[in-house]
């Protein structure tokens, strides 16, 4: 297989762990105290002592800003790697998981891919099995995060049965530190016996699950690929613009709801849900953590409730952290109209998805990625949300 080429950053040996170091010249970055409010969506360039990035080293320390505020103040913290331990009995892998004394099991399925492909396969991690069409040459590894985390009450499942039932972690990032686990196991037991190919791993899910897979990418860096489907509000919709859709009389999923209704954030992050404008963060940032590895938001235009003017919005806002980084084509989001069908992929977004699989795991230069479709009726000025611009990184 031909190297990739499209990580200006970092050589891909050092993104090849969960977080990757960051550079010494980062400094400690705050999580607590208050911000000012921000009805606009927080700049993506500017760290929190006022510094604005110039330099593409920069958005390293960024980064680890954002990943830092968000498990502060909305996520909960994700715990870093526990002992882990995994055996394979057909296409079965069995986890275990230990820390301070106690442990925790749980599996995954591996479904290989029909043909001939050849080993060792890329592979996609489907929270709850996943709802895209996972094209030839690909591998399904399907993972039940609801055994590690419900929906609802907070502080229950097998990720609180290991770090306790007050565990500062939502249920998003609970599932997210068991996507990593999960990594974790592929590399233990290693491509001879799994058949996959640690170097090209994807994540998805859809609606709750969306917004899992989502947070997923942002937190594991050895995750190449993440394809968000439907997951709306609090995943890659944007807290502020969703409120607005809401004041203008639009019946949407928000974040007064969410905390209110599930165990998916951080029981703390009820303090701000109801004034989303103190957050030094919206969720352009958290889609901007992906980068520069590949994002592919898919989302149904036609249910209000998810949100799509917002998902759209803040994709558009997150590509310009891309852009920033030289690495424009490596998001995209397509959104099609198809009436109720939750979760379910339309032929004609079938071509969108496979398009960044043949880029980014075969390695297919001429795969056309990095667009921005939506056949809704809105339209979305940046700088009318931004306040800020793009700033050159060399």
């Amino acid at each position: 297989m031909k190297p990739h080429h499209f990580f200006p950053l970092l050589p891909l040996a050092v993104l090849a762990q969960e977080n990757t170091p960051l550079p010494a010249s980062c400094s400690t970055f705050p999580t607590t105290g208050t911000y000012p409010k921000n009805p606009l969506l927080p700049d993506p360039f500017l760290l929190a002592d006022g510094t604005r990035l110039t330099t593409r080293e920069q958005w390293a320390c960024k980064r680890a800003e954002i990943r830092s505020q968000m498990q502060s103040l909305e996520l909960g913290i994700k715990p870093p790697k526990p002992t882990v331990s995994a055996t394979l009995s057909g296409n079965t892998i069995s986890i275990t998981c230990s820390e301070g004394g106690k442990s925790i099991s749980f599996s995954a399925s591996i479904r290989a891919p029909s043909g001939s492909a050849t080993k060792p396969y890329p592979a996609v991690i489907g929270l709850g099995g996943g709802s895209i069409s996972v094209p030839a040459g690909v591998a399904l590894i399907s993972y039940n995060n609801q055994d590690l985390a419900a929906d609802n009450p907070h502080g229950v499942g097998k990720f609180y049965t290991l770090y306790g039932n007050t565990h500062t972690a939502g249920g998003l990032m609970a599932w997210a530190w068991g996507v990593s686990r999960v990594i974790d196991a592929l590399e233990i037991l290693g491509a001879e016996k799994t058949g996959i190919d640690i170097k090209r791993l994807g994540v998805t899910g859809c609606s709750r699950n969306g917004k899992g897979a989502l947070i997923a990418g942002a937190f594991d860096d050895r995750i190449l690929l993440t394809i968000p489907q439907e997951g709306g509000s609090g995943g890659p919709g944007c807290w502020r613009i969703v409120n607005e859709m809401k004041k203008n009389g639009t019946k949407v999923e928000d974040s007064t709801q969410i905390v209110r209704g599930d165990g998916w954030f951080t029981p703390s992050f009820i303090k701000t849900a109801d004034d989303v404008s103190v957050l030094p963060f919206d969720h352009h940032m958290l889609m901007a953590l992906v980068a520069p590895r590949a994002l592919v938001v898919i989302e149904n235009s036609g249910i209000d409730y998810l949100g799509p003017p917002s998902t759209y919005g803040c994709t558009v806002a997150a590509k310009e952290v891309f852009k920033a980084l030289g690495v424009a084509d490596n998001v995209a989001i397509s959104q099609n109209s198809h009436g109720n069908s939750h979760c379910q992929l339309p032929s004609a977004q079938s071509p969108d998805v496979k398009a960044f699989f043949d880029r980014f795991f075969f390695d297919q230069t001429t795969a056309t990625t990095g667009f921005v479709k939506t056949d809704g009726k809105w339209t979305f000025e940046l700088k009318r949300w931004a306040g800020w611009t793009l700033p050159v990184l060399p």
